[in-house]
C-alpha cells in the first residue's frame, strides 16, 4: 500500500489517500522534498551563532576541523544541545508563567476561573512552606501564585522554591554538588543564551553541565509548575472513558478541534461549546463535537472527556476529512501549513495567541479577562464555517477506539488505597519486588515524520507489557497508544504478560471497574510528565532509596521537537535511563555523545541517554536494564 510507510493508523492512511486526491501538501510530502537533508545538521556539527558562518566541520577529517571562530566539533555539538534546550525550556517556562498569571487573576476576581481543587491548593501551598489555616481559597491561590512569580524574579543565590519544594532530596543535594541547581527559569534561558554566542562558554563539559541546569528550570518551573497550576484552576484528572482518532468526528454536527497546549482557552471553548448547543442546532447540525489535537487534546480529554481526533503529524489530515469547521490553536507543534490546507476547504484556523500568529487564519485574540467573550465568539464562527461546508468533500474514517485517560497520580494513588487504604503504595510495591510487574517504563514525546507515525510507541510498548513491564504514557505516545487500543481494559487481556494482568485485574476490581486497569495509564500532556516524576519520587520515598536506583525507564521513541530535548534531559538528570527512538544531533561529537550516553554523566546523575532506532531492540534494552536495578536491588 502506498502509504504504509507514513503511518501505521489506518484512518491516517485512508487520509493520506484523500489528500492527495485533493493536492493537500503534507508533512510527508514536505519532508520526502527535504532529501537528502544535511548531513552536516543531522550531526550537530553546523555553527550559525556568528555573521562569520555558517562554519561545518567535516566529519571525515579530511575538510575543515574548525569554525572561522576556532570552535571545533564538541564545541559547536555542545553549544547547539544547549540552545535547544533553551528553546524547549522557554515553551514550558512561558506555558507555566501564563498559568500562574490566570491564578493570580482569578484568586483576584480579575479572570472568569473558578478554583476547582481546593485540595490540591492546600497540598502545594504546603510542601511550599505556606500556612493554609484559616485562609479561603483564593487568598491562598494568591500566595501561591506570588510564590511562583517570586521564583522568576529570584535575584539571589537560593535555587527555585518549586524545585526545593517538589524534587526528592537526594535529587537537589546531588544537583547542588554539581554546582547545577537554577534560581530562575528566565535568568537560566538567557544565561544560556549569553553563554552560547560566540566567544563565551568553550568547554563542551561546563555547556553539558548547564543543560542539564537548564533541564531542572524545565521541570520544575515548566512542566511541575504548569501541572500543579492547571490542576488548582481546573481541577486534578480522575479517570475518563472516552475515544480516540478521526473517526470521532461527526458528519451532521458542527466540528471544533482545539489544538496546542495550553488549557486557559480551550477550558472555556468546551464549556461555551456546551453552551451554544442550541445555536448549532438552529444552524442545521445535531449540536457540537469537540475533539483535541496534541496535549491541549490531552487536557481536555482528562478533565473533560473530549475525544483526542489525532497526534502531531495528523493535523493537516484532521481538516483533509471536509467535516472540521474551525480548528482553534493556541501554541506550540502547530504547522504553519495548517491555513494552506484549510483554504481547500471551508474550515476557519483561529489563531489565538499573540506569539503565534498564521498568515491566512483568522485571529481572534486569548485575555484572560475576555475569555468568555473570546469562547463564545470562536464557537459562533464554528457554527457558520458549518453552514458553508461542502458535503461533497466530507469523508470521515470510521477509525475510533475506546480510551481510559486520566491517571493522574492522585488518581493512582486513590486505586491502589482500594487495595491498601492505610498504605497505597505497598501493593504496588509488593508487585514490583515479588516480579509480578518486572518495573515500569514512561513512554512520551511526539510523532516525526522520520519513523512512521506511531510504529515505534506501538512496537515498543507491545514487547513492554508481555515481559510485564507496567507503561505510563503522555503526550502524544498516549494519543498513539489510545487510537491502537492499549488504553481499555480490554487491552490488559490483550498484551499484557500474565502477572501484568493479574495485578492490573486486581486493581481494577478494587476499584470498583469490575475490569483490568488499562495496561497503559494515560497520565495526560507533556508538561505532565511531571506527574511522572512524582510517581517515582514517591515510590522511591517509600523504598527509602534514590529514583536512580529504582527498575524504571523513559523512552521517546518519536521525539521531534526541542521540548522533548528538555524533558528527555530532565529525566536523565531525575536518574532515570531513557531511551531515544530518533538519533539526536550529536553524532558529529564523539565527547558529547560519550558523556550523555556512557559512564560519565551516568556516574554523576544515575541516568543516561540510550538511543536505538528499532523498537524491539529498544525494549529488550530497556528490560535488561530494569533487570539490572532489580539485581541491584536483590529483588
Amino acid at each position: 500500500m502506498k502509504w504504509e510507510n507514513k503511518s501505521i493508523d489506518p484512518a491516517v492512511r485512508t487520509m493520506l489517500g484523500k489528500a492527495d486526491k485533493d493536492g493537500i501538501d503534507t508533512v510527508w510530502d514536505r519532508y520526502e522534498a527535504q532529501q537528502p537533508q544535511c548531513g552536516f545538521g543531522l550531526l550537530g556539527i553546523c555553527c550559525r551563532n556568528c555573521i562569520q558562518g555558517p562554519c561545518r566541520i567535516d566529519p571525515f577529517g579530511s575538510g575543515p576541523q574548525k569554525g572561522v571562530c576556532g570552535a571545533g566539533a564538541d564545541l559547536i555539538v555542545a553549544r547547539n544541545l544547549l540552545r535547544s534546550l533553551m528553546g524547549g525550556t522557554a515553551a514550558h517556562a512561558d506555558h507555566a508563567y501564563e498559568a500562574v498569571e490566570a491564578l493570580y487573576m482569578a484568586a483576584d476576581g480579575l479572570a472568569p476561573y473558578e478554583i476547582k481543587d481546593e485540595n490540591k491548593l492546600k497540598s502545594v501551598a504546603s510542601k511550599l512552606g505556606i500556612d493554609t489555616e484559616g485562609k479561603d481559597k483564593n487568598r491562598l491561590a494568591k500566595e501561591v501564585a506570588e510564590t511562583a512569580f517570586a521564583d522568576f524574579a529570584n535575584h539571589g543565590s537560593s535555587p527555585m522554591k518549586w524545585l526545593t519544594a517538589t524534587a526528592p532530596q537526594e535529587r537537589v543535594e546531588t544537583w547542588g554538588k554539581l554546582g547545577v541547581l537554577p534560581k530562575n527559569p528566565d535568568r537560566e534561558i538567557r544565561t544560556a543564551m549569553h553563554q552560547t554566542s560566540m566567544g563565551v562558554d568553550s568547554d563542551p563539559v561546563n555547556l553539558i553541565l548547564s543543560a542539564v541546569k537548564l533541564s531542572l528550570a524545565d521541570g520544575y518551573g515548566g512542566l511541575h509548575l504548569a501541572t500543579d497550576i492547571q490542576d488548582i484552576l481546573f481541577g486534578t484528572p480522575t479517570p475518563v472513558v472516552s475515544e480516540a482518532n478521526l473517526g470521532v468526528l461527526k458528519a451532521d454536527h458542527v466540528n471544533i478541534i482545539i489544538h496546542g497546549h495550553v488549557p486557559l482557552l480551550s477550558e472555556k471553548v468546551v464549556e461555551w461549546a456546551r453552551k451554544l448547543e442550541d445555536e448549532a442546532k438552529s444552524a442545521g447540525a445535531s449540536g457540537i463535537q469537540l475533539s483535541g489535537l496534541c496535549c491541549t487534546g490531552n487536557e481536555i480529554l482528562m478533565r473533560q472527556g473530549v475525544p483526542l481526533a489525532n497526534n502531531f503529524l495528523a493535523q493537516e489530515l484532521a481538516i483533509t476529512t471536509g467535516a472540521v469547521d474551525a480548528m482553534v490553536v493556541d501554541v506550540q507543534c502547530i504547522m504553519p501549513s495548517l491555513a494552506d490546507t484549510a483554504a481547500c476547504y471551508h474550515t476557519k484556523i483561529i489563531t489565538t495567541m499573540p506569539i503565534a500568529k498564521m498568515p491566512g487564519a483568522e485571529h481572534v485574540p486569548f485575555e484572560i479577562e475576555k475569555v468568555d467573550e473570546t469562547a463564545q465568539q470562536i464557537v459562533r464562527m464554528a457554527i457558520e464555517a458549518y453552514k458553508k461546508r461542502d458535503p461533497g468533500k466530507v469523508n470521515i474514517p470510521d477509525e475510533k477506539s475506546s480510551v481510559m485517560a486520566g491517571f493522574s497520580v492522585e488518581a493512582i494513588v486513590g486505586a491502589l488505597s482500594k487495595l491498601d487504604a492505610s498504605n497505597p503504595l505497598k501493593p504496588l510495591v509488593d508487585n514490583i519486588a515479588n516480579g509480578n510487574v518486572l518495573g515500569a517504563c514512561a513512554v512520551v514525546g511526539c510523532n516525526n515524520a522520520k519513523v512512521t507515525q506511531d510504529a515505534s510507541h506501538i512496537g515498543l510498548v507491545r514487547e513492554l507489557l508481555k515481559n510485564n513491564v507496567l507503561v505510563v504514557a503522555t503526550g502524544c505516545a498516549a494519543h498513539a497508544l489510545g487510537k491502537a487500543g492499549f488504553l481499555t481494559s480490554e487491552a490488559a487481556e490483550k498484551y499484557a504478560g500474565e502477572t501484568l494482568k493479574a495485578v492490573l485485574t486486581a486493581v481494577g476490581n478494587a476499584a470498583g471497574l469490575n475490569a483490568p486497569l488499562p495496561p497503559v495509564l494515560h497520565m495526560g500532556s507533556c508538561v505532565d510528565n511531571s506527574r511522572i516524576g512524582d510517581l517515582v519520587a514517591a515510590l522511591a520515598g517509600y523504598l527509602k532509596v534514590a529514583v536512580k536506583d529504582l527498575p524504571i525507564a523513559a523512552s521517546a521513541p518519536e521525539y521531534q521537537h526541542e521540548k522533548a530535548i528538555a524533558i528527555g534531559t530532565w529525566a536523565v538528570s531525575l536518574g532515570v535511563f531513557t531511551h531515544l527512538g530518533v538519533v539526536p544531533p550529536v553524532l558529529g561529537s564523539q565527547q558529547v555523545t560519550t558523556l550523555l550516553t556512557s559512564d560519565p554523566v551516568e556516574s554523576l546523575l544515575g541516568g543516561k541517554f540510550y538511543v536505538e532506532t528499532d523498537p524491539i531492540k529498544a525494549a529488550a534494552g530497556i528490560i535488561a536494564h530494569i533487570k539490572s536495578k532489580r539485581a541491584k536491588l536483590g529483588i
